[in-house]
């Protein structure tokens, strides 16, 4: 499977998912959280690109919306629930260090400014936000999905 793969999501549990039924998938790494979301115990539900969030472009100075990849409800070690918003991002889109090429710094100070207006909104509605990358999902094969995590 390459990263390039796209198709409908078919959940084992669907009544854990909110919202479309059959959710779309971008790439192998969504996939792979849409089947980690789907089967883990400790997720209550989770959603696929269901909100949309209003933020400045910095590359052309207009109003866009950006629209997260994954909204979940878990609970965490502790018992307590939790809500997050997930984005699914290459390390060379989400960490200044990996952007080499000119399309990828332009995709840092773009996705710089969707995930601070993401931050905002989450931290209004009482959310936690969460940027993962390939190092998060292939790495460390989804199981401890910890880092990166920002309020």
């Amino acid at each position: 499977m390459t990263k390039y793969s796209q198709d409908e999501f078919v959940p084992k549990n669907p009544q854990k998912l909110v919202g479309n039924a059959r959710p779309f998938y971008r790439s192998s790494w969504e996939l792979r959280v849409m089947m980690l979301l789907d089967q883990h115990p400790n997720v209550i539900n989770w959603a696929s690109e269901s909100i949309a969030i209003p933020y400045k472009s910095p590359l052309d100075g207009k109003m866009h919306r950006y629209i997260p990849d994954f909204l979940i409800v878990y609970k965490d070690k502790f018992g307590k629930q939790r809500a997050e918003l997930i984005e699914v991002k290459p390390a060379k889109e989400a960490i200044a260090e990996n952007a080499k090429s000119k399309r990828d710094k332009a995709a840092i100070l773009l996705n710089t400014a969707k995930w601070g207006a993401a931050m905002m909104y989450c931290k209004k509605n009482g959310l936690h936000f969460r940027i993962l990358t390939e190092n998060d999902i292939w790495i460390n094969k989804g199981k401890d999905i910890k880092k990166k995590r920002r309020s």
